[in-house]
């Protein structure tokens, strides 16, 4: 089966499980092609979690969850040293961050320390515990989902943090059609119990590789970084991108253009992806009345085309 093929399979399957979805199944798929890091965040019950094992399910790979909570600690997460009496040394038990998927199931309810303990894992693939470093798997994705601010005990993600997902997406009340879907169908968890793995790492691999061998022609970077420069200027953002969002902007375009079928970025590629993967880092301009996606898209409004 060809790379397009595969994809297109990909797709179908996650869009059986997350109906009336489709735009945001196909960023979710391409912020993994691009190798990158995903927070999906929205109100209890609309189908975060579902959507993120349905992912890990499909994508073939080793996956573990942790349901975050206020009293949850880092070693929780990275695994601790125990004193094994009969061979008279600590031994390490590694703890669910050790695998090729982490599911961090509302993200935001557990403490500012324990939150700060995955960014060394999100950006350099490795942790350090007791002086340790240990790398992870290899693929290392973190999968997670966050409630709104405003909601009772949740802790507001520090910019360190929000700079390592490579995309946020938000799912949003369904329509009338699909919810009417989802009241007369089957449990979705159930569903995604029943879902074959069509991918496995190796594959995975070539498919990321063909992500980066897209072709980025110079107007194109051009206004990737007419963008980025709109941002600088004080007229939409409080602090504009830095170059790791410019790289990130073009990681994911790049994937786009593969689940589009072509071998080059096109425009429409970059507009598709920019909302999702700036707008989390940006801080949209106190009297300006919009949220920061809002302004994302008045910015693309107001950059002309290459």
């Amino acid at each position: 089966m060809d790379a397009q093929k595969k994809l297109e399979s990909i797709l179908n399957q996650l869009n059986t499980v997350i109906v009336g979805k489709p735009a945001q199944t196909q960023d979710c798929v391409a912020c993994l092609l691009a190798g990158g890091h995903l927070l999906i965040e929205d109100v209890p019950g609309v189908g975060k979690t579902t959507l993120a094992l349905a992912l890990a399910k499909t994508f073939g790979l080793q996956f573990s969850r942790v349901q975050f909570t206020a009293d949850l600690m880092p070693s929780d997460l990275t695994g601790v040293s125990v004193y094994e009496r009969a061979k008279e040394s600590f031994i390490f038990h590694p703890g669910p961050l050790f695998a090729q998927v982490l599911l961090a199931d509302e993200i935001n309810r557990a403490s500012p320390k324990t939150q700060s303990a995955l960014l060394e894992a999100m950006e350099e693939k490795q942790v350090t515990v007791d002086g340790d470093t240990r790398p992870l798997p290899a693929p290392f994705f973190v999968i997670a989902t966050q409630n709104p601010h405003d909601q009772l005990g949740t802790y507001a993600l520090p910019e360190s943090q929000l700079d390592r997902f490579l995309m946020r997406i938000s799912l949003g009340y369904p329509d009338r059609a699909t919810e009417r879907t989802l009241l007369a169908g089957r449990d979705r968890r159930d569903m995604v119990e029943e879902l074959p793995s069509l991918l496995d790492a190796t594959e995975l691999k070539m498919l990321q590789q063909q992500v980066l061998a897209i072709h980025a022609a110079a107007p194109l970077l051009d206004y990737v970084q007419d963008l980025i420069a709109a941002t600088r200027s004080g007229k939409w953002f409080l602090q504009g991108l830095s170059p790791r969002a410019g790289i990130a902007v073009v990681r994911a375009a790049k994937a786009q253009a593969l689940l589009s079928g072509r071998d080059y970025v096109a425009p429409d590629d970059v507009q598709a992806i920019l909302a999702q993967t700036v707008a989390h880092r940006l801080l949209p301009l106190g009297d300006a009345g919009r949220g920061a996606v809002e302004q994302v898209r008045a910015l693309l409004d107001a950059v002309p085309l290459p």
